[in-house]
């Protein structure tokens, strides 16, 4: 399902943008949802980057944890 919106465009990215619509031969509606398409997906991606990266952070403070518990028992097991 497509909606219409209207959008306010700086007259020199306005300019550029019927530029590169000429030279690839799409309309400019096409171009611009292109456009809107990949910036949003990058946008999900970085956000995605940024979840895995804290994950990673508390995954990892419990991983060392982990170890040292681990740590302990070998000593414990070579005082045997």
């Amino acid at each position: 399902m497509s909606k219409l919106i209207s959008i306010k465009m700086d007259e020199k990215l306005l300019q550029d943008t019927e530029m590169l619509v000429s030279e690839l031969g799409i309309s400019r509606n096409k171009f611009i949802n292109e456009a809107v398409a990949a910036y949003t997906k990058t946008k999900k991606r970085a956000a995605l980057e940024e979840q895995f990266r804290n994950a990673s952070f508390l995954v990892r403070e419990s991983s060392m944890e982990i170890l040292a518990e681990f740590e302990a028992l070998e000593d414990d097991y070579e005082a045997i």
